[in-house]
């Protein structure tokens, strides 16, 4: 009486593949152009924004809110996309340049 064994062969792609669907999501980012118009603190006052403690006029707060700081822009970045229209929208009626939402 003989068992058969079974061998289980593992494919990398096919692992990798079903991780990235469970894990991956949609990101969309702007960048705030510095330079036309003057805020000082900018990246705390987003900050502030998305941890609750500032309110912007019309802008729902984003908990996933992501933002960096380089010389001449901002770069942020959000999985809520009209969220994110809304607040490229409250920059522009301040004055900034905005990339638009990508």
């Amino acid at each position: 009486m003989s068992e058969k064994t079974e061998k289980r062969v593992v494919m990398p792609k096919t692992v990798a593949r079903r991780w990235v669907a469970r894990v991956a999501h949609a990101e969309y980012r702007f960048k705030v152009l510095l330079g036309s118009v003057e805020i000082r603190n900018l990246p705390g006052l987003l900050r502030s924004f998305r941890d609750r403690r500032v309110a912007m006029a019309g802008v729902t707060p984003l908990p996933d809110l992501g933002i960096k700081e380089s010389f001449d822009a901002i770069e942020v970045w959000s999985s809520n996309h009209e969220g994110l229209v809304r607040l490229k929208d409250w920059f522009e009626k301040r004055g900034f340049e905005t990339t638009g939402v990508w």
